[in-house]
């Protein structure tokens, strides 16, 4: 049975002073979870202090990026051995918002993958059309686009430790969220279509989360959904009792 992975991506918010009052906030709140997985990730300059403030806790860490080379002249960029450095264990790729304001694409996307598995981090890959996309009716085939371009030469043993998130360009921080049923239907469009790159056993065992403006009175219907297993959550994440109640929701329907 796949368990909950709820992560929270904090984007460009949080200076080290309020990323250690929002972390021990969460961790006197979420103590006694079990069963749910929680991910934090908090910008690169929070990540080892947030580490160090986590240890022996049930709270994991990821960063929100990294870059595909080891290393090098690249001014600016953050390596995967650099974020395994710091303790965190995690890796967001291929958010939308990079893709839009940074210009990633599905190649970049895939070569950063590999270097994220080679480093040994977990990778959280994000895909999601736009809503134009969706108004014309091509959501499935940018979604299949994109994972196939993610995980080019990606073995099966490999995507056993990848989570994908499925996250609707149009919902995300515009308050817009996609109906259960209709997280549903891409959430197992996304399982079905991996069933075709690798097998359904690797298939079904997948972690794909939801992203896309989730709070606490959405969580429970869309986690509740058969192949939405978790969420990526943004703005709600930012506050410790608003990303607690998404914990619950999930630790609720594990129990």
């Amino acid at each position: 049975m796949r368990t909950k992975v709820i992560a929270g991506n904090w984007k460009m918010h949080k200076n080290n002073e309020e990323a250690q009052a929002l972390i021990e906030a969460l961790k006197n709140k979420a103590g006694g979870i079990r069963k749910t997985t929680i991910i934090v990730c908090p910008p690169y300059t929070a990540l080892t202090g947030v580490v160090q403030s986590l240890k022996n806790s049930n709270i994991a860490v990821g960063a929100q990026n990294m870059f595909f080379e080891k290393q090098g002249a690249y001014t600016g960029e953050i390596s995967a051995d650099m974020i395994k450095s710091t303790g965190a264990t995690y890796v967001i790729l291929g958010h939308s918002e990079r893709r839009q304001y940074f210009g990633e694409t599905d190649e970049s996307i895939n070569k950063k993958l590999k270097m994220s598995l080679a480093a040994g981090l977990l990778p959280i890959i994000c895909v999601g059309e736009t809503l134009d996309q969706r108004e014309v009716g091509v959501t499935n085939e940018i979604i299949s686009s994109q994972l196939k371009g993610a995980f080019e030469g990606i073995s099966d043993d490999e995507m056993e430790k990848v989570i994908i998130a499925y996250e609707p360009v149009w919902a995300i921080g515009t308050g817009k969220t996609a109906t259960p049923d209709q997280a549903q239907e891409v959430h197992a469009f996304i399982r079905t279509f991996l069933e075709t790159l690798y097998s359904n056993e690797v298939a079904d065992r997948i972690t794909i989360q939801y992203g896309g403006s989730v709070k606490p009175s959405n969580a429970h219907d869309l986690l509740s959904q058969k192949d939405v297993d978790g969420a990526l959550v943004g703005g709600a994440c930012l506050e410790a009792d608003s990303f607690y109640g998404i914990i619950e929701a999930a630790e609720q329907l594990l129990a």
